[in-house]
């Protein structure tokens, strides 16, 4: 599978295992957020890299906050095109917490919404239709000006 991540189409590197699901010792992976606080020393002993998956459900991100140095990969899941609630959390990454690691949108996105995701600090997309990935790369310089900053 390929995402866009830095405004260039690649093949996607990571897997996500969900919470009921073994996990191998290398590989990289996400895992829930909620299966990385209860799982937190094993995953560290890992050989592969661990990013972390965070739903909109997930109230905060204040939970990562001391570990944000260690992880390589956040993943925003959105569960529909009309719930922004993870945009905030980008945000929250971003600017209030000095997130560096990437940021990928992953879910029930449009296309149309990757310029406004890249404006709150996500810097990777993976769509769920492949085919779509030039129409999201295109929309990702629709506008010259931003009235906010």
């Amino acid at each position: 599978m390929q995402i866009i991540k830095d405004k260039q189409i690649i093949d996607n590197t990571w897997v996500f295992v969900d919470d009921e699901t073994e996990i191998s010792a290398n590989g990289n992976i996400t895992v829930s957020l909620a299966r990385w606080l209860q799982q937190q020393p094993l995953l560290a002993n890992r050989e592969g890299k661990t990013g972390i998956r965070i739903t909109s459900s997930d109230q905060t991100t204040a939970a990562i906050a001391d570990n944000l140095h260690g992880i390589e990969l956040i993943e925003l899941d959105f569960p529909g095109f009309g719930d922004g609630r993870l945009f905030s959390h980008a945000h929250q990454l971003r600017k209030h917490l000095g997130y560096q690691g990437e940021i990928r949108a992953v879910g029930h996105f449009l296309p149309d919404q990757v310029y406004y995701l890249q404006r709150v600090g996500v810097n990777a997309f993976q769509l769920e239709d492949e085919n779509q990935l030039p129409l999201a790369l295109s929309c990702m310089n629709d506008f010259t000006v931003n009235y906010q900053s």
